[in-house]
């Protein structure tokens, strides 16, 4: 397999990293970077000793692969001037604002035999990756995401920016339809929804709930699954993985009553990995681990989601007003 030119286009906190991890990858070779801040794409420039330019256009016509980690708002207009001339693309979630324009990428992504991979990194997580073997008949699915406020993200509501990581877990578990969402959330420190709590509801008769807040005090970030043989939980702040048998001479254990093992996992780089797992789709010719398609699923529930509360909301202000 020949030397792959890469660029990263967005050189932000994350974006940084990304340039970081293909300047290690071998068979990778990263031409530039560009970002609409000439200050800082001149600074991470020259610590990787590439081309910078605040005009990412004219990186396309020199690389082969390319990281989109800008604003969701300009992932549609970046994706499709790549995918346009030929250029592989991975971009960070959520895969765009609105489920069409994720839809007009895949297919010009299929009409042109590219890659088009969206960065759901959870889906890389040590945890995640040893709870999937185990999880096969899933009954319930709890998830939480908490976070203190920053600024950073706030550029969408809470459910793209971090809710959007559980549903694109929950929904590569469940191997059924979703037949209905309920939602309530709220704004609290930005214009958009910070915090929220919402069920998902499958054909199979599994239920998830999943709750997100980036107004928290504390950091959360934990799943849990019932099964009707058996317990799954992760603890993603200490790389663990919790399991146990809920059936106890024939009969359905409650959760205090079962003996979990824990599995200590090995720390990894996920970011690393997503990007290694990238370029190997080039390289070889085949899908990614996380689809166009799988971004979009992902895209589509959460702003069904979004389109909820905000109604919810709208209605209650109406109420007040006593319109």
């Amino acid at each position: 397999m020949s030397t792959l030119r890469a660029a990263v286009i967005g050189v932000g906190y994350l974006g940084n990293f990304h340039a970081q991890k293909y300047l290690a990858l071998p068979g990778v070779t990263l031409v530039g970077v560009a970002d609409t801040d000439a200050e800082r794409v001149a600074a991470v420039a020259a610590k990787c000793g590439v081309m910078g330019t605040t005009d990412y256009r004219e990186l396309l016509a020199k690389v082969d692969l390319v990281s989109i980690v800008t604003p969701p708002a300009t992932h549609f207009a970046i994706a499709h001037a790549a995918l346009e001339v030929g250029v592989h693309v991975l971009v960070e979630k959520p895969v765009t604002e609105h489920v069409a324009e994720a839809e007009a990428l895949i297919a010009l992504a299929q009409a042109r035999r590219l890659v088009f991979q969206v960065g759901h990194l959870e889906r890389f997580n040590p945890a995640v990756l040893a709870l999937r073997p185990l999880v096969t008949a899933p009954i319930h699915i709890e998830a939480r995401r908490m976070a203190r406020y920053k600024e950073r993200g706030t550029e969408v509501d809470v459910v793209l920016d971090m809710m959007i990581h559980d549903i694109d877990i929950v929904l590569s578990l469940v191997d059924s339809p979703l037949v209905s969402i309920e939602a309530t959330g709220r704004a609290v420190v930005t214009d958009s929804i910070d915090i929220a709590d919402v069920t998902l509801r499958f054909a199979s008769g599994c239920v998830a709930e999943l709750a997100a807040s980036r107004v928290h005090l504390e950091t959360v970030r934990a799943m849990k699954v019932l099964q009707p043989d058996s317990w799954l939980a992760i603890d993603f702040a200490n790389h663990a993985l919790l399991s146990g048998a809920r059936q106890a001479d024939g009969e359905p254990a409650a959760a205090r009553d079962v003996p979990l093992h824990t599995q200590s996992l090995v720390r990894s780089d996920a970011l690393m990995d997503e990007i290694s797992s990238f370029v190997d789709a080039v390289g070889r010719g085949h899908d990614p681990a996380v689809t166009g398609e799988d971004g979009k699923r992902a895209l589509e529930v959460a702003v069904a989601i979004a389109q909820r509360i905000n109604r919810q909301a709208s209605s209650l202000a109406r109420a007040g007003t006593g319109h």
